[in-house]
């Protein structure tokens, strides 16, 4: 646009910035590279389920960050990894489709870690998506000094030239201290689309409750036994109605969900001596649910073996896989 623009004085002034751009960005990475907690930063409220646990986050909870000029959405995909059964093979399906499908992707490396055979792995797979623009994030910066910083900038630079392809941008960020968590929002914005808002203000996450719910169980379930069942959890929430004969101002959602795990041996550390663990999940993600939903809540949880779900297309299927 040139200085001089010429406005028709009946057109809406939102509809005359011509310059708003709006698009998807997803940030991959290894597991614990600070994906989630960085997703939170920038959309400013908890919406990714943070773990230092591959594979937590199994749907695309999208984060949405509203500017003045620009709308930002944060697509969430699952982590990358060599498959070992059915569910790791169309986990990495996923995966390839959405980075082909975004904007931008933003690779997340740890800045106190050492680039190792899985970024590598992860770098490899992003050399072959040509089209899309690549940020190299590093993230965890309040975890080392700057000498240790240049040289993992260095070696972000050197590898991404290794394989054929240049970074749109190398930014340093530390989403704990808040520190130029911002500045990467400045720098995503401008290789977003140009285009009107997509989501409307206000919405922070399309993704529909009930998995948002599901998720928020199966992190409180996956809490201390992580060991033992490390991905043999899957929550479903069958039915989330209201309360009847509630007064308005005292409403109550009734929530019913099943957990799901692969075999009966696993009951027993899910439901706990007397059933104690249970009951903890269902106060611990009663509690995050009624935060979510701005609404008190009354969870029914029941734990149901699926058997080898893992591998079953059609248990998959209906676990929304």
């Amino acid at each position: 646009m040139g200085a001089m623009s010429v406005r028709n004085q009946s057109s809406e002034p939102s509809e005359a910035v011509g310059n708003h751009r709006a698009g998807f960005a997803c940030f991959v990475g290894r597991p614990n590279a600070g994906k989630s907690t960085l997703t939170n930063a920038l959309v400013g409220q908890k919406v990714a389920i943070t773990a230092n646990q591959p594979q937590t986050t199994r749907h695309t909870v999208r984060g949405i960050v509203h500017r003045p000029d620009a709308q930002l959405i944060l697509v969430d995909t699952p982590g990358l990894h060599k498959p070992r059964t059915l569910l790791g093979e169309r986990l990495n399906d996923i995966v390839r489709t959405t980075w082909a499908e975004v904007d931008v992707i933003g690779f997340c490396l740890p800045a106190n870690e050492k680039l190792g055979p899985g970024d590598r792995f992860i770098a490899k797979e992003l050399a072959s998506i040509k089209k899309t623009p690549k940020i190299a994030i590093v993230t965890k910066t309040d975890l080392v000094d700057s000498k240790t910083l240049a040289e993992q900038l260095i070696a972000i630079d050197q590898l991404g030239r290794e394989l054929g392809f240049e970074w749109a941008e190398i930014v340093p960020v530390s989403a704990v201290g808040d520190s130029q968590v911002g500045l990467l929002a400045d720098l995503i914005v401008p290789l977003l689309p140009e285009g009107p808002a997509l989501y409307p203000e206000g919405d922070l996450t399309d993704e529909p409750e009930q998995v948002m719910i599901a998720e928020l169980i199966r992190e409180a379930a996956l809490e201390g036994v992580r060991d033992e069942l490390p991905h043999s959890i899957a929550v479903v929430v069958e039915e989330m109605l209201p309360r009847e004969d509630r007064p308005a101002d005292k409403p109550l959602l009734d929530i019913h969900a099943f957990v799901y795990i692969e075999r009966p041996s696993q009951k027993g550390i899910i439901i706990g001596p007397k059933g104690k663990r249970l009951k903890d999940v269902g106060i611990k993600s009663r509690k995050q649910i009624e935060a979510l939903l701005g609404t008190p809540v009354y969870l029914d949880l029941h734990v149901k073996v699926a058997k080898d779900w893992q591998r079953d297309p059609r248990q998959l299927r209906k676990l929304g896989f």
